[in-house]
């Protein structure tokens, strides 16, 4: 207490920041997390986004049909065809916070990025930027290093059609060991394109283009030989929607907002749930229960309002909002359009109608089959969560108020030794660990009763609380981790089996990752080096000379406590689960978890090297290194 008093608080105190040091200083009020690209919403996909969203407002204020997009290892290239910035404001708009053309609301009513941040911030937070602005037959390049401006070059004439070029390298000293992820930046490649009729985007050399909006996008999202009823696709003035229901557990949803995708969702989308809910007990004037509704409903809601509130600047969440300075609220605009739009196509499709019927009375049956189990169960939990030693949680839970959410995750390990090394060297405020006893059940194939009736299964849900959606999420990352060898493979298979057979939402949404800990431990008495690969330890081997001492990790009991602390710390490696349009969940589940079937045998045979021609390929691994390698293909 004496040591606070004493503390200076004076005119010295207090410091003025120029923007660019304010957002290199605290990057999180600008673009959120950092990250290093493990995660969909990680800073650098928020950095091409902020770039890109400029494109896409000229595209919607009616200039520039194409937009390249180059993604390489470091580097990211931007080239639109609108009308380009301005050539003496060129440095302004790319360099001056409150400098743009989005604060007239005429010229931009219903843009995605209204404040006028976004890409000072990526100018901030890059080694390398670059601005080239084409128009009217000149054109200005100005280059920058951190914000600050490095060359200034002179206007000149082009032959080039008028647009925008940007270019910029994050800055891998905040962005630590950052990688772009193909698939993330595809999924964001493909909402710009739905969200935008007549865009077309080349990524990387692919073109991106779709003709029916969010139809296409769940045509994409989901496996149409397991819907209900073919998608319904709806239209109005600002407002789009899409639906269907599937065989899957729970609830999926995609929200956007002036072609901003809303990955929390916000006051649209809830006003969409409980207008699907009030519209379909209307239309079969039955009271139905609100969860047999929309239990296994996937869809699609687009808005475009004026000046939208977003909770966050990377604007993932809408907040309480009208339509417009004059118009209704969203609740009122989405149930209105959802009443009289969902009721008319119904009855007009009666097929459909009643296939919806029939996929809630499903519904209800099977949440009634399973209430008297689920009530022992959850009281069995209540029981075990008091003394419950396979969940060591942590201090601070993923909604908790404040950033520090985003950072929790829950380490899934088998066994006590695994998760005792784990358990020591975590960080006790966002680090859990909840250890399996032994191979958790096969669970293809059978009903969400066994989550219930499986202790483990049971006590998982209720650590992660998602018995009633992800609402209650209390991690941000699940993460599994096993032994690198073929039963620590097998309990992956098994875990993920158990996740997208029940939990799929959580796959969706970017919240499944596998641990990757060293393979092996290459050190000399003044060096030490952990290789993640075969290529890895080649590499040490040379670089330390002479004969170091080399150890093969088999079994994360075998990694000290004080050495896995620099494993799951600022340097984890994580590898992201990841379902692209190909993956359909029913069909990856049956041919790898269901019957051994000959069509498996074949594959499995397909994949298998044996010991002689690993050698003769210079591996040189071990015969239980190959099975691991069968295994995992």
């Amino acid at each position: 207490m004496a040591e606070a008093q004493n503390v200076v608080y004076d005119e010295s105190s207090i410091k003025s920041l120029e923007p660019r040091e304010h957002i290199r200083l605290r990057p999180g009020m600008y673009i959120g997390k950092l990250g290093d690209g493990s995660a969909y919403d990680d800073g650098i996909y928020v950095l091409v986004k902020e770039i890109v969203d400029n494109s896409i407002d000229e595209h919607a204020m009616g200039f520039g049909k194409i937009i390249h997009v180059k993604v390489t290892e470091r580097r990211v290239e931007v080239r639109d065809f609108g009308r380009g910035i301005p050539l003496g404001k060129v440095i302004d708009c790319v360099s001056k916070i409150n400098t743009g053309g989005k604060y007239d609301s005429g010229a931009f009513q219903k843009s995605i990025g209204l404040n006028g941040v976004g890409t000072k911030a990526v100018n901030a937070l890059s080694t390398y930027f670059k601005v080239q602005s084409f128009r009217e037959g000149q054109t200005k390049v100005a280059e920058f290093s951190e914000g600050k401006i490095t060359k200034d070059h002179k206007e000149q004439g082009t032959q080039e059609r008028n647009g925008t070029l940007t270019v910029f390298e994050p800055d891998d000293s905040l962005f630590k060991h950052y990688k772009f992820i193909p698939e993330f930046l595809e999924n964001q490649i493909w909402n710009y394109v739905y969200l935008n009729a007549g865009l077309t985007i080349h990524y990387n050399g692919k073109r991106y283009h779709s003709e029916r909006g969010l139809y296409d996008l769940l045509e994409r999202k989901v496996d149409t030989e397991t819907i209900r009823y073919p998608i319904i696709h709806l239209k109005g003035e600002d407002i789009e929607l899409a639906m269907t229901h599937a065989q899957q557990y729970g609830e999926e949803y995609y929200s956007f907002v002036n072609g901003q995708y809303t990955t929390q969702g916000g006051t649209h989308l809830a006003a969409f749930r409980e207008a699907v809910v009030k519209t379909v007990r209307e239309f079969y004037n039955k009271n139905y229960d609100a969860a047999d509704i929309r239990q296994a409903i996937t869809a699609a809601i687009a808005v475009r309002v004026q000046e939208p509130v977003f909770e966050s600047q990377t604007k993932t969440k809408l907040g309480s909002q009208s339509v417009g300075p004059d118009g209704p609220t969203m609740r009122t605009f989405v149930n209105d359009f959802v009443k009289k739009a969902l009721d008319d196509y119904l009855h007009k499709h009666p097929d459909t109608a009643d296939a919806i019927q029939k996929r809630i009375v499903q519904s209800e049956r099977e949440r009634k089959e399973i209430a008297g189990i689920k009530k022992l169960a959850n009281e069995r939990a209540k029981k075990a969560n008091l003394h419950n030693k396979k969940l060591r949680d942590c201090r601070v839970h993923y909604g908790d108020k404040g950033d520090k959410g985003d950072g929790t995750m829950i380490f899934i390990t088998e066994g006590d030794s695994a998760s005792g090394s784990i358990t020591k060297s975590r960080d006790v405020q966002t680090q859990a660990v909840f250890s399996l006893r032994g191979k958790p059940l096969n669970c293809f194939g059978l009903s969400k009763k066994v989550v219930y009736e499986n202790e483990e299964f049971n006590l998982l849900q209720h650590a992660l609380n998602i018995e009633d959606g992800m609402d209650g999420l209390r991690y941000r990352k699940i993460i599994i981790a096993t032994d690198a060898d073929v039963d620590g493979m097998h309990i992956r298979l098994l875990l993920l089996t158990f996740f997208l057979q029940f939990f799929p939402d959580l796959v969706r949404e970017g919240h499944l990752y596998i641990l990757e800990t060293p393979l092996f431990r290459v050190r000399n008495k003044k060096e030490t080096h952990y290789c993640y690969s075969e290529s890895e330890k080649q590499a040490a081997i040379r670089k330390l000379g002479g004969k170091p001492e080399i150890t093969r990790f088999k079994g994360l009991g075998e990694i000290s406590p004080d050495e896995f602390g620099g494993f799951i710390g600022e340097d984890i490696r994580l590898e992201p689960i990841i379902l692209n349009k190909e993956t359909k969940i029913n069909q990856l589940l049956t041919f790898y978890m269901g019957k051994n079937t000959p069509d498996r045998q074949q594959f499995i045979i397909q994949k298998l090297r044996v010991e002689k021609d690993m050698v003769e390929d210079g591996v040189g691994q071990k015969k239980e290194e190959i099975e691991e390698e069968a295994v995992e293909s």
